[in-house]
């Protein structure tokens, strides 16, 4: 993984395809996620850095690929222990990651999560990245469509937002019967 500006996420993955051999590297992406936003009175879907700053590259030549990255104009750091030594990911923050992206090797894109509300408002994650979290969801904010996540990243509790769809109120159907 490397650390990077934030908003040069783009411009640091096109520099280490064209001066990094393809040999090196299985792919170099930075996960994006889809969220709703307001934009004068309707909801539209956007698209928006995962974890700005941060481009992820997936490789089994970890020192070669090292070196090469040095040639990278854009390249910032290698996320480690020290700047000569490169430490992977370890393997939950792996799975995490790969849970959020359902599709992994395409668009590297964090889907949104289908939600119902109930009359009381409680609230029930239905699909998507959501699904089966729920320990890890700090809070869900239904105005600006958003839930905050807290996982582990980096070896610290990080508080991520992703994107929720409500699928609109459910009524339970007790409380729809007539006597």
């Amino acid at each position: 993984m490397l650390q990077v500006a934030a908003g040069r996420e783009d411009r640091v993955e096109e520099q280490v395809r064209v001066v990094v051999e393809n040999e090196l590297y299985d792919s170099v992406f930075h996960p994006m996620r889809r969220m709703k936003k307001k934009f004068r009175g309707e909801w539209k879907e956007i698209h928006e850095k995962l974890l700005p700053g941060y481009v992820f590259i997936t490789s089994d030549c970890i020192q070669e690929l090292y070196r090469e990255l040095q040639n990278v104009p854009a390249f910032t750091r290698m996320l480690g222990k020290d700047r000569e030594q490169f430490i992977p990911l370890p393997e939950h923050e792996v799975r995490w990651l790969e849970r959020m992206i359902e599709s992994p090797g395409q668009n590297m894109e964090v889907q949104l999560s289908r939600v119902s509300v109930s009359e009381d408002d409680m609230v029930t994650i239905l699909s998507g990245p959501l699904k089966d979290m729920e320990g890890c969801v700090k809070k869900i904010d239904l105005h600006r469509r958003i839930a905050k996540v807290e996982v582990d990243f980096m070896n610290r509790k990080t508080v991520i937002h992703l994107g929720i769809e409500m699928v609109g109120k459910r009524i339970d159907s007790w409380k729809c019967q007539t006597y």
